[in-house]
């Protein structure tokens, strides 16, 4: 399932979303050059998060890591799938608490999932990149104050394509149980995202304290 759009709109324009999606392309850009001259490996095990350096001394480059991890990623699926995401729910969460707070929430929201992956695994010598925690963070965040948002979604099904509107609900549901179901296989941080996901349902309610109350969706 890939989703395209939702239908709430934004009181506000999401002038954080914005900026952080343009960051991380930017970023992406840098990656691809790096990788034309043979040091985009190199580039990822000083800037990603590494369990096992967390593990052996948490100095101020390892905490350093856990922030700029964020806006690395590994190919061009990885960034479109991350940015795509927090452009259809980010906008609608920063909306809802504010500029200001949702700088922290979202860099709250990476530093959560980064540490959940690290608590499952913090032998490894991997490298951990993406937005991909954070996005979580903004994904739980949706599901608590919009859960009856109606999310178009480009649906595979063997080889048929469709799209339906899902309620926010059903669609990240399924995403959540997605990330458990293959939290035993490799090559992706699946504990991050379960991480970020929880922790942006559990803190939201603190981040839009004193806010205007979250609109209603449309059934």
């Amino acid at each position: 399932m890939l989703p395209l759009r939702d239908d709430l709109p934004t009181r506000r324009f999401p002038i954080v979303t914005v900026v952080i999606i343009v960051l991380n392309a930017v970023v992406f850009l840098v990656e691809l050059l790096l990788q034309i001259n043979g040091s985009l490996d190199a580039f990822f095990m000083s800037w990603g998060v590494i369990p096992y350096e967390i593990t052996h001394g948490l100095g101020l480059h390892a905490i350093l890591t856990l922030f700029t991890s964020m806006f690395l990623h590994g190919g061009f699926m990885h960034i479109l799938g991350n940015m795509l995401y927090l452009w259809i729910f980010g906008n609608n969460i920063e909306d809802s608490m504010g500029h200001a707070r949702f700088v922290l929430f979202y860099a709250l929201s990476g530093v959560a999932a980064a540490l959940c992956q690290f608590v499952y695994d913090p032998a490894s010598e991997l490298p951990m990149v993406g937005a991909s925690g954070a996005v979580s963070g903004v994904l739980g965040a949706y599901l608590l104050l919009f859960p009856y948002a109606r999310i178009k979604t480009l649906i595979f099904i063997f080889i048929f394509i469709t799209t339906v509107e899902l309620p926010a609900i059903v669609l990240l549901t399924i995403w959540f149980f997605m990330q458990v179901l293959f939290s035993h296989t490799q090559g992706v941080a699946w504990f991050a995202h379960i991480g970020g996901f929880l922790f942006g349902l559990i803190t939201i309610r603190l981040f839009t304290l004193g806010k205007a109350r979250a609109r209603p969706a449309r059934r």
